[in-house]
């Protein structure tokens, strides 16, 4: 019976198993995501986490145990460098697998593992986001009271508009009572220059007849 055995075979003898994983933490680190199927993706989540681990202790120790299971020094280096900004906050579940179908031949189950960002990081970030909204919405608020002040300054010039055009109003008023008590007076001066116009033919006319029978 299979008791106490967590690892699995897949097929292949110790060495050759060992070298495959060692080599697949190394693309995982180094590129953060990796395709891989199912069985591998979930064996290799136990390596990136025991890497992760020793990244977190941080030590001359774990550094040397990190690389002999990493093949490159440089991404050793980086992680060590890094571990602290990504992972600190959390204490595991470092990884993260997505199932993609199945692959296209042997019909193989096929996933996705990638790196995770913990949450409690995304949380700080929400935090870092509700300070900076909190200081917008003082801003606007601010901003708003200083709307509201131009506005009434704007107000003022209106009912100041408003006024001068009562005064006109009153002005006009006047004016047109002035115009009106003119207008029966011209017309008496039009129709009296008109009867005077009627009446210089008719005197004419007159004094020629008188003339004549003068004459006469």
């Amino acid at each position: 019976m299979r008791h106490r055995e967590a690892s699995l075979k897949l097929n292949r003898t110790t060495s050759h198993r060992k070298a495959m994983f060692r080599n697949m933490v190394t693309s995982l680190f180094k590129h953060d995501r990796i395709r891989t199927t199912g069985p591998k993706a979930k064996e290799l989540r136990r390596w990136a986490d025991h890497v992760i681990t020793l990244a977190k202790r941080g030590d001359l120790h774990a550094r040397r145990q990190a690389l002999t299971i990493i093949r490159e020094k440089e991404i050793v280096h980086k992680l060590f460098a890094e571990v602290n900004e990504r992972f600190s906050n959390s204490a595991g579940g470092y990884t993260r697998i997505v199932k993609l179908g199945r692959r296209a031949g042997d019909a193989a189950p096929m996933s996705l593992i990638e790196l995770v960002v913990p949450e409690a990081a995304g949380k700080k970030k929400g935090k870092t986001k509700a300070g900076k909204s909190s200081a917008e919405k003082q801003k606007t608020k601010a901003d708003k009271k200083a709307g509201t002040g131009t506005k009434q300054e704007k107000k003022q010039p209106k009912s100041k508009a408003k006024s001068d055009k009562k005064e006109e109003k009153k002005d006009v008023k006047p004016e047109k009572a002035a115009k009106a008590k003119k207008e029966p007076e011209k017309k008496a001066a039009e129709t009296k220059q008109a009867e005077k116009a009627e009446d210089k033919p008719k005197r004419a006319s007159k004094k020629k007849t008188e003339k004549g029978a003068k004459s006469s």
